[in-house]
């Protein structure tokens, strides 16, 4: 669907009425009063009166048919985040039902979060509880980051990056799954052309010199095939078109191709009659063109998750050009473009019984993801679930298993149960045995092999693919993580109490543990016990609530060799002094701690980043996207921060893979161009490959993630350039 012209409230009452003739618009117009007087005076980045950004939101949902209450949710919905109106005000003058769509979209803006991470990331777990209660929530929320990315070059170049990142990991895999195909498709073109300026833009022109050959090659095949199609009595609309930027990138980037070597740039769309047709037209092109083995997928018979139907089949067409083609109904097709909204009864504001098993995947993500406490976990979990292409297995008694694309026979196991899960040790495929790791397929039938000794480890959670089973493996892990830390913590305590002679029975039984507990931040002993064991705190934090001030201070004068201290003095100041002044991390709550850089996501300054106490390394810096890190238990965690002061002095190696083509010359220009960024290389690594490629990795000293980017994008821009990316791990 193109992007239309700015919308104004008879554009939208217009919408509304060509579907829905005998609507009351008169409620529309009194919703866009009340949004234009309550952001009176506020602008958008790009200076313009703020109310043509709701009005832009309310046009698309009324291009996507729905009802009138989430036309006027788009109106609505940022008035009660971003004016003074409240949520009380629109339910007296709207309606309960809108008040709670406009709740579930409105961001959790009052309430303190410790990092901006956890703070999205909550907002996001709001989005998803609301959504599974009412799916408009979601609607609504697409057709308003489809505005702002529509809108997204009025905002400094760092703020475009995080939201297209964001909406290339949430929004578009979001817009998959409902089915809404136009609206992911151009998500994603709009995300590459901020994430990837330089190829966005070498890839429109490449495209663009190419269309007058293009069209004729698409006028050509078409005519050829209506010509077949009607020889056998089929009635079919043939359509071509050339594929999205971000495919034919994706395809570039996965293929390790140049743009003229991505032949099947053009895709063809074949609409009939009924099923029977889809089959019949499917045999009339295979018999006219040879069919590429291995390319044809029938998603009638295996609709996706998100009740996507159509025949997809690759075939040898003129001139020995590879043509992908879709052959679906009129009523898939409508289903195909306007996914779960193509179900939506307007008039009564609900989905027929066709669509609701379409968000059945919104309710199983919740029940997984239930017991994750920590909302970064929650996020990264979810993202694997947006991600997936559905895998259908069977049980040996024929019941059938959806999993995610590479699901292995550990993502089955934990789908049966998690005690079947935890027990696995091995899986029969077929009858033949194989490792957890095998990837399964659709089709396969798969048994479970448990031991009662087998436990879950941290390798596993390399082999698992859905979010139920990572969750459940680092929820067990994370158990035996705390059990461990308990233990130690308890015995450490045990150990400082013993010169003064106290247990901790004792103590427990006079209540001074808890209170000692309370005061230091923890609202239980086993709190208490946990945190000594991870190193949050120390025994002597809690010596100083649990035995009176001058019993220790006798005891230290006893125990306390003045010359040796007085030298650790001198040292541990001379220490303090430097780390403040050369420590790249300022971490909270703690001094003198040992700094490490995780080397699995190797992070920058500009990195969003978080800490965890590692016991005998310190703390452990990790961006706050990286999977190991979420992996750790959030009794570890600390707030880090980068020390800005130290910003010119900071320098971090990252490492940065260069696919190119193999011409001479080209490595040279490479490294000139880094150096041009006033980047030093560290080292360098070339090799190629038998279709004339060079996969060049370099690593260079970066200050921060802004010169890394423009570092990225000047290699990016250069000729015979494919493609360029960081290497996290």
């Amino acid at each position: 669907m193109a992007k239309q012209e700015t919308a104004t409230i008879d554009t939208i009452c217009n919408s509304v009425l060509s579907y829905y003739p005998e609507a009351k618009v008169d409620i529309i117009r009194k919703a866009h009063e009340f949004a234009e007087k309550n952001h009176r005076g506020q602008n958008r980045s790009s200076g313009d009166p703020y109310i043509i950004h709701p009005t832009e939101v309310a046009q698309t949902l009324a291009e996507l048919k729905l009802d009138i209450p989430s036309v006027i949710t788009g109106l609505l919905h940022d008035t009660v985040e971003d004016t003074s109106a409240t949520l009380e005000q629109i339910e007296k003058d709207f309606g309960k039902d809108i008040a709670e769509l406009v709740d579930g979209v409105t961001k959790l803006s009052k309430i303190t979060f410790k990092t901006s991470e956890e703070k999205q990331a909550e907002n996001f777990r709001k989005m998803i509880l609301a959504m599974s209660k009412d799916i408009r929530v979601i609607l609504v929320k697409l057709a308003d980051r489809l505005n702002n990315m529509r809108t997204l070059e009025h905002l400094a170049p760092h703020k475009q990056k995080n939201i297209a990142q964001e909406t290339l990991d949430i929004y578009a895999p979001i817009a998959n799954r409902l089915g809404i195909s136009w609206m992911k498709l151009e998500l994603e073109d709009l995300c590459l052309r901020y994430l990837h300026p330089d190829a966005y833009y070498k890839l429109a022109q490449k495209v663009a010199k190419k269309k007058r050959e293009r069209e004729k090659h698409i006028e050509d095949v078409t005519s050829i095939l209506e010509e077949k199609l009607k020889e056998y009595d089929i009635h079919a609309s043939v359509a071509g078109r050339a594929k999205h930027f971000y495919s034919i990138y994706k395809k570039m980037e996965r293929r390790s191709l140049d743009f003229d070597q991505v032949h099947d740039i053009i895709a063809f769309r074949i609409i009939v009659d009924n099923i029977t047709e889809c089959y019949k037209a499917l045999g009339v092109i295979h018999a006219t063109y040879k069919p590429v083995p291995g390319r044809f997928k029938d998603y009638i018979a295996m609709p996706k998750a998100n009740g996507y139907q159509s025949l997809h089949t690759t075939v040898i067409g003129p001139g020995g050009e590879r043509i992908e083609i879709q052959i679906r109904t009129q009523e898939m097709h409508q289903v195909a473009e306007a996914g779960i909204a193509a179900h939506w009864k307007y008039k009564e504001g609900k989905f027929d019984s066709r669509s609701r098993e379409n968000v059945e995947w919104v309710h199983r993500l919740l029940e997984w993801n239930k017991d994750l406490a920590d909302p970064n976990e929650f996020l990264e979990t979810v993202k694997i679930d947006l991600f997936a292409e559905d895998v259908f297995v069977f049980t040996p008694t024929g019941e059938v298993k959806e999993l995610s694309h590479g699901a292995t026979p550990l993502d089955f196991a934990y789908a049966v149960h998690t005690d079947v899960g935890n027990r696995c040790v091995g899986a029969k495929v077929n009858g033949t045995i194989v490792p957890l790791k095998h990837h399964l397929k659709s089709g396969d039938t798969v048994e479970v092999i448990t031991s009662p000794t087998q436990t879950p480890s941290k390798d596993w959670l390399k082999i698992a693919k859905s979010s139920r089973a990572k969750a459940k493996i680092r929820a067990f892990i994370k158990t035996q993580e705390r059990e461990r830390a308990k233990d130690l913590g308890k015995d450490l305590l045990e150990k400082a109490l013993r010169p003064y002679e106290r247990t901790l029975a004792k103590l427990d039984r006079s209540g001074d543990l808890i209170k000692a507990a309370q005061q230091l931040h923890c609202r239980t002993p086993e709190e208490l016990y946990i945190a000594l064991g991870y190193g949050r705190s120390l025994p002597e934090h809690a010596l100083e609530h649990l035995i009176p001030k001058d019993e220790l201070d006798v005891h230290k004068s006893k125990t306390a060799k003045p010359e040796e201290e007085s030298f650790l003095k001198r040292v541990f100041a001379s220490a303090r002094k430097r780390s403040v002044s050369q420590n790249a991390i300022i971490v909270s709550n703690l001094e003198d701690v040992l700094i490490r850089f995780a080397r699995c996501c190797n992070p920058v300054p500009g990195d969003n980043i978080v800490g965890f106490i590692t016991r005998g390394r310190g703390v452990t810096v990790h961006t706050s996207t990286c999977t190991k890190g979420i992996d750790s238990d959030v009794e570890r965690r600390v707030e880090v921060r980068w020390n800005l002061q130290e910003k010119g002095n900071i320098q971090r190696i990252v490492r940065i893979r260069v696919l190119s083509q193999d011409e001479p010359g080209l490595l040279a220009l490479m490294s000139q161009t880094i150096s041009a960024c006033g980047v030093n290389i560290a080292s360098a690594n070339i090799r190629t490959t038998k279709d004339r490629k060079a996969i060049a990795l370099f690593e260079v000293h970066v200050m921060d993630t802004g010169q890394l980017y423009k570092t990225m994008s000047a290699l990016e821009a250069k000729k015979g350039v494919i493609s360029v990316e960081r290497v996290r791990s």
